[in-house]
């Protein structure tokens, strides 16, 4: 469905969760949500109702498909791409998103941003109960995309999975949870900046099929916690069959209907 048009880009309306809300996003040259981000989402746990951040957050499909999942929990959604905050924002103002307007806020800001200028630009300390994050995850020596949008939302620059994990921990209170979903081979980074600011971590992998290697990885941890780093048990995304059938695991994870629940 054709969304507004939003500083001269066309846009899209498109229902993810059966519907259960819809998302404003660029037609073309942009990043388009997806799979990933129902991933992230449903690695919060069962009954969350406390405060989440979402670290570029794009058009808010991952703090939209929480929001939807969870009635008591608020959202606050930190993207640097003004074009991508106003497509959230777009989001929130449709109709059919009623039950996510009042429990979410969008912010503008570059979530890699440190200490005093990372507050300045609305990311305060110790704020939240829980952080998710999709982070750029194509190598730099990747083949280059030629749209500065797309490329924005795609590229790994140098220490940025670092950067992004230390304002994680920063924001959060402590206790709270830290999910973010990359591709297996950030798992060495990831993990490093990780130590010493959290714990209980748990690193999920994401498989096509049964018979395939990973594609993504989920990995979680509690701030402040000192339990030991455990692998959770694997999702497959389709039945291994050669086929394209979804499994029910990934059917309702995706859909809103289940968490990952990584430590159980």
């Amino acid at each position: 469905m054709a969304g507004p048009v939003i500083d001269g880009i066309e846009t899209t309306i498109d229902a993810f969760h059966r519907d259960g809300f819809r998302l404003v996003q660029p037609a073309k040259g942009a990043h388009r949500s997806g799979i990933d981000a129902m991933i992230l989402a449903a690695s919060l746990p069962d009954g969350f109702s406390g405060t989440l951040a979402d670290l570029g957050a794009g058009a808010g499909a991952a703090a939209f498909a929480a929001l939807d999942r969870y009635p008591r929990a608020t959202a606050v959604l930190y993207e640097k791409s003004p074009l991508m905050a106003a497509c959230a924002r777009a989001g929130l103002a449709l109709e059919g998103n009623e039950h996510l307007r009042d429990r979410a806020q969008v912010i503008e800001a570059d979530v890699s941003l440190d200490g005093k200028a990372r507050e300045a630009a609305g990311l305060p300390r110790e704020r939240h109960d829980w952080v998710i994050a999709n982070p750029p995850f194509n190598d730099p020596r990747d083949r280059a995309t030629p749209d500065p949008e797309k490329a924005g939302a795609h590229v790994m620059r140098p220490d940025l999975l670092t950067r992004w994990i230390k304002t994680a921990c920063a924001i959060a209170r402590p206790g709270a949870g830290l999910s973010i979903i990359a591709r297996p081979q950030s798992v060495v980074e990831i993990l490093e900046a990780m130590k010493r600011r959290y714990g209980a971590i748990s690193v999920l992998p994401i498989h096509p099929r049964a018979s395939k290697p990973a594609i993504r990885i989920v990995v979680s941890g509690i701030k402040g916690s000192r339990k030991p780093m455990e692998l959770a048990p694997p999702l497959f995304l389709h039945e291994d069959d050669g086929g394209r059938k979804v499994t029910a695991r990934a059917y309702a994870i995706t859909n809103g209907k289940a968490a990952l629940n990584p430590w159980q």
